[in-house]
């Protein structure tokens, strides 16, 4: 990669930063409550003071106005330093839904927001329609001067710590198609919303949410009454690239463990990493990583290079491989390690818990597999 010289600047403040906050176990302890939070408001704030959560963002609304490859750069060396922002991902998917279709009222409430720390969610799947987003019952009923949601919805990253949630809800034709759906900016603290948290491996991260009688107004529609579906799929890909860029910092930061375990690490009078067999996974591993790296920055340059362009092929590649090669990355780390790989006393097990639910959330790699077999006319 040919980074230009603010690219590699940024790049070091970032790690400098990482090793600075939350460098050590202890560090990174204390900031999460022992692994069971993914997201911490006051590190967070302080990315928002060094102007770092707007790198994305227009300037119009405060942010630096950087490209994909900028925001790539951002996602990998925060997850390769373990920062604790889980928040960070889901508030820019949403973010990029209100630059493409929101009113400037609500452009400046959340992309101003972002840019200051808010973190932001968004909600569509329901425990009815997890891939098959067309089957989502969740409604809308229009009112005078609003709306009033009714239904349920359940995986909802980073609700419970959100200022507001995307909502996708059903306004038109009944469910098992893909007319009909409307985006709403729903207030967490709106009447009617109930956050209800979701326990699972990597702690508190995802919650069900339940809508009785929530009164929207008007002018909490995001873009166009009955025309969700699409809005959706303008979407796709920053949010597969996003998680790409997620995962990949991930797997650098297992495989960088794992090289310095197996390092260092005597068996029989020497590194355990110098036996064949290690040696030989290392290095599958090492092409692996590498081959991912490559994938995301190449898609990135080109979604820059045309930002209205749709790349579902190209996106869905993205989080197929990095993902897979994420979830292997720590998985062999964790074989490699043997005992301590398991033990709470190192990031091996939580670099576990943290990647193999990347190939199910964001739409699962199944789905992924599907979109790119239909991009070749299968």
């Amino acid at each position: 990669m040919d980074l230009t010289e603010e690219q590699r600047a940024f790049v070091s403040a970032i790690e400098t930063f990482c090793g600075r906050e939350c460098g050590t176990r202890e560090q990174r302890d204390a900031l999460t409550g022992r692994g069971a939070e993914s997201h911490n408001d006051a590190l967070y704030r302080k990315m928002a003071d060094l102007g770092w959560l707007g790198v994305h963002v227009d300037p119009e609304y405060g942010g630096a106005g950087g490209s994909m490859v900028d925001l790539m750069l951002f996602l990998e060396h925060t997850a390769r330093g373990m920062a604790p922002i889980g928040g960070f991902a889901t508030t820019m998917i949403a973010a990029a839904a209100y630059a493409r279709f929101g009113t400037p009222q609500q452009k400046a409430t959340i992309l101003g927001g972002v840019v200051n720390g808010a973190v932001e969610s968004i909600a569509m799947s329901e425990p009815e329609a997890g891939s098959d987003v067309a089957s989502l019952s969740c409604r809308a009923t229009r009112v005078d001067g609003g709306y009033v949601i009714n239904g349920q919805k359940t995986w909802c990253s980073n609700a419970h710590i959100a200022d507001h949630i995307l909502l996708v809800a059903r306004t038109g034709a009944a469910p098992g198609g893909h007319q009909g759906m409307t985006m709403f900016m729903v207030p967490t603290d709106a009447p009617g919303l109930e956050i209800r948290g979701i326990e699972t491996m990597g702690g508190r991260e995802v919650n069900d949410l339940f809508f009785t009688d929530c009164l929207l107004p008007e002018s909490a529609v995001v873009g166009e009454v009955d025309n969700g579906w699409r809005q959706l799929m303008a979407g796709l890909n920053l949010e597969r690239l996003m998680l790409g860029g997620l995962m990949l910092g991930s797997a650098q930061r297992a495989f960088d463990d794992t090289l310095g375990y197996v390092t260092q690490r005597k068996q029989f009078g020497k590194p355990v990493g110098s036996f064949q067999v290690l040696r030989h996974r290392i290095a599958d591993l090492a092409t692996e990583i590498e081959c991912s790296r490559l994938l995301v920055y190449d898609v990135a340059a080109k979604v820059d290079a045309d930002p209205q362009r749709m790349l579902p092929r190209e996106a869905s590649m993205v989080k197929l491989k990095v993902t897979e090669t994420a979830k292997r990355m720590a998985l062999e780390g964790m074989q490699m390690m043997g005992g301590y790989g398991y033990a709470r006393e190192f990031d091996m097990e939580m670099h576990v818990r943290r990647t193999v639910v990347s190939t199910i959330y964001g739409g699962t790699n199944e789905i992924q597999r599907d979109i790119i077999g239909k991009t070749y006319g299968l």
